[in-house]
């Protein structure tokens, strides 16, 4: 591997090189590929293809049929993409391995103790409520908000408003002025 690779590959990049890029390659997959990037979207039909394989009646209802039929779809293989190049990533950087991330951080520690039981049901509860935020949205950070943003979508821009709006007063609940 060449030496500005190991060099790309090992520094951190800057949030506004790394963000700039996702914008670009959320616009270059419109024109190129006609879909838009999102990942919220995957996991339901993954479940819906799960349903139908150990309770196909549960599958036949207006939600399966028309607005999520449980089939592989874009978002499935861009999360699989996802998962794959950032497992590449990890190896090329020799950063792979499986742990608690963070561990629990000293922020979280501070805040809440150095339970990892209870980091890992904090983050179980606030995926699932996350997920039902999307779908009720319609779309996730990757799909409404970016997606969207790329697309000038009034939804979007309202998404994260929403996001300010409700994530600032959250933290200031839940770190209690610690912070």
């Amino acid at each position: 591997m060449s030496g500005w690779m190991k060099r790309v590959l090992r520094d951190p990049w800057s949030p506004y090189v790394a963000g700039a890029l996702f914008g670009f390659i959320t616009a270059l997959s419109g024109v190129i590929a006609h879909q838009m990037l999102g990942a919220s979207a995957s996991f339901v039909t993954e479940a819906g293809l799960i349903l139908k394989a150990v309770a196909p009646s549960l599958t036949k209802n207006i939600y399966f049929k028309f607005v999520m039929p449980p089939q592989v779809s874009w978002q499935m293989i861009l999360m699989l993409g996802a998962f794959i190049g950032s497992f590449t990533a990890a190896k090329l950087m020799g950063d792979f391995g499986l742990r608690w991330i963070p561990d629990p951080d000293p922020q979280w520690r501070q805040v809440f103790g150095p339970s990892k039981i209870k980091r890992a049901a904090v983050v179980f509860v606030s995926g699932m409520l996350i997920e039902i935020g999307a779908r009720i949205a319609g779309g996730c950070t990757s799909g409404l908000a970016v997606s969207g943003g790329v697309q000038l979508s009034p939804a979007a821009f309202l998404f994260v408003a929403a996001v300010f709006a409700t994530g600032i007063p959250t933290v200031m609940i839940l770190y209690r002025g610690k912070y």
